[in-house]
């Protein structure tokens, strides 16, 4: 995912956020938001782009991840 964000299936990003952001608040077909443990950035937004994920939110979801298993309080 990270060596290529441009390449990535929205189902798999999906799962990924499943797993770490726990069911999404909103699914539809073609959107997903999932809520995150933060105030200053309470939702993660993905979007359906023909069975693609769009590049921007697979590193928004990357980023998210990351915070989660480092630790907040290296963010601020």
């Amino acid at each position: 995912m990270r060596q290529s964000p441009n390449n990535v299936r929205f189902n798999d990003l999906c799962a990924v956020c499943d797993n770490y952001f726990g069911d999404a608040l909103q699914r539809g077909s073609s959107h997903r938001v999932y809520k995150t443990p933060w105030l200053d950035n309470p939702r993660i937004n993905i979007q359906n782009n023909k069975g693609k994920a769009k590049a921007y939110q697979v590193k928004q979801v990357l980023m998210a991840v990351e915070r989660l298993e480092i630790g907040d309080k290296l963010w601020h």
